[in-house]
């Protein structure tokens, strides 16, 4: 016995079959049409935001990174301080314990063993009224232990406030890291849609030349011109300081070369454009001008998110984005277009 027969024919599945190719063809040209490739301009102009956004970014970690350095600093202080109270409060502690073991054996009373054993400046501040009821000709040195057990603890309580910011400091870095590898990816993925000549001009960076700093190193701005040379061919890394093997960023470059002159500058490209004596980049009549550069300044860019390090006869050097080195390059085309100003430490 056969089931029902279907009441489809073979020739009505053979076109349903032909009009779902046809209609999934329709939507892979009406998505691609819908979505066409981004024009050359297109992947230009995002890539120069990104890297935009990129300095930005990387400069906020740099002075994250400034506040990081400062809170260590501060910490280390701390330590030091709470070390010395805590020694004070120790030895003094040893003299009261005397005081107060003499003055209860005196009242026919066995000193109170939490008195004697307090190990915390906490403890003793608790038990202040026992320390109160003890000989008045001893209260100088009763004073002197409460007023120690109060700064010990007030060290202590710094500090602890100290470490605690230093790890939410340590956790915003991690957060910004991950923010600009993102970044970096998202960089490197629209640089491989265009040729090198294409990348040219939208952004930091570009064909370098050859050699470095070749004039005098007699001055401090010749030091730290010939300094920034020595690490063309260095990579970019975010927060880099140097040596070579750990990279730099753009005001890592520039803060490491006056500081191998000899001469102290801010480590963020904002406070270093902001803080350093400016350089005209006008005549008096107001036309624009880089007449007055001379070995050794530093050129701010795009809002003074980036900077460079002026080496003379019209070129830089650069520390310029993620994925590419320390070079030597012409202040021309995007640096030219985008220089803001002009600092001479």
């Amino acid at each position: 016995m056969h089931g029902p027969r279907s009441s489809v024919s073979p020739k009505i599945i053979s076109i349903c079959a032909g009009l779902v190719s046809v209609v999934g063809l329709m939507t892979i040209n009406g998505s691609a049409s819908a979505f066409p490739a981004p024009t050359i301009t297109q992947v230009q102009h995002k890539l120069a935001r990104l890297n935009a956004k990129a300095a930005r970014l990387g400069q906020r970690y740099d002075q994250v990174l400034s506040q990081l350095a400062q809170a260590n600093q501060r910490l280390a202080t701390l330590n030091k301080q709470t070390a010395r109270y805590h020694g004070a409060f120790v030895s003094l502690r040893s003299q009261v314990g005397r005081i107060a073991m003499i003055a209860f054996e005196e009242a026919g009373a066995t000193a109170p063993v939490s008195l004697l054993t307090a190990r915390s400046p906490q403890q003793v501040l608790n038990q202040s009224s026992i320390l109160n009821e003890l000989s008045v000709a001893d209260n100088a040195q009763i004073s002197a232990y409460l007023s120690a057990s109060r700064q010990l603890l007030g060290a202590q309580r710094t500090a602890s406030r100290q470490r605690a910011s230093i790890a939410a400091i340590r956790r915003s870095l991690r957060k910004q890291i991950n923010v600009l590898n993102k970044l970096k990816a998202r960089q490197q993925a629209l640089l491989a849609l265009l040729s090198p000549a294409q990348q040219v001009g939208v952004g930091p960076g570009g064909p370098g030349s050859g050699g470095g700093y070749t004039g005098t190193t007699a001055t401090q701005a010749g030091k730290a011109a010939w300094f920034a040379s020595q690490q063309i061919g260095c990579p970019y890394v975010f927060g880099g300081t140097g040596p070579c093997r750990s990279g730099f960023d753009c005001s890592g470059l520039t803060m490491s070369s006056w500081q191998y002159a000899g001469v102290s500058i801010p480590r963020v490209s904002y406070d270093q454009m902001s803080q350093l004596p400016a350089v005209p980049l006008h005549t008096k009549s107001g036309v624009f001008t880089t007449r007055y550069l001379r070995v050794g300044d530093i050129l701010g860019f795009a809002g003074n998110s980036h900077v460079g390090l002026y080496i003379g006869g019209g070129y830089l050097v650069d520390a310029p984005v993620p994925g590419q080195n320390v070079e030597k390059i012409a202040l021309s085309g995007w640096y030219l277009s985008n220089l803001d100003g002009a600092v001479r430490p």
